[in-house]
């Protein structure tokens, strides 16, 4: 078994793509024709938006909206850079909202957290060491 795939429901595939590029230099993999399902290039493990109106075709039962509204719910994806400043501050100025500041952890790996536009938890964080 190989974890191949993350997929976040959202309302607009396109905006979050768009804004995963601008906030954490992601591209864009692939887009249906229809707007409803994205994916971007992120190493190993693809990264996936499909709407809610596709989560509806897909599911017999209702799945929750995640939302901006609402404290995150406890999944996050996690995002290292060895330039981690510079790239927590361009999440921000993409829109990102910081949740949590840069903070150094005892093993000497520093983490910092912000929500994404649809109040995804994103962990910006250095690569650990060895």
């Amino acid at each position: 078994m190989k974890l191949s795939y993350v997929i976040l429901y959202v309302e607009n595939v396109t905006e979050t793509i768009s804004f995963y590029e601008k906030a954490f230099g992601f591209k864009s993999k692939f887009v249906t024709p229809e707007n409803d399902y994205g994916e971007l290039i992120s190493g190993e493990t693809t990264i996936s938006f499909a709407s809610m109106k596709l989560a509806r075709s897909n599911f017999k039962n209702e799945i929750t909206k995640i939302s901006n509204l609402t404290n995150p719910p406890g999944i996050e994806l996690a995002f290292t850079s060895e330039d981690l400043d510079s790239e927590f501050e361009r999440a921000i100025k993409a829109g990102a909202k910081e949740y949590e500041p840069i903070k150094e952890k005892p093993w000497g790996q520093r983490v910092g957290y912000v929500l994404d536009n649809n109040g995804f938890l994103i962990e910006m964080c250095t690569p650990m060491r060895k």
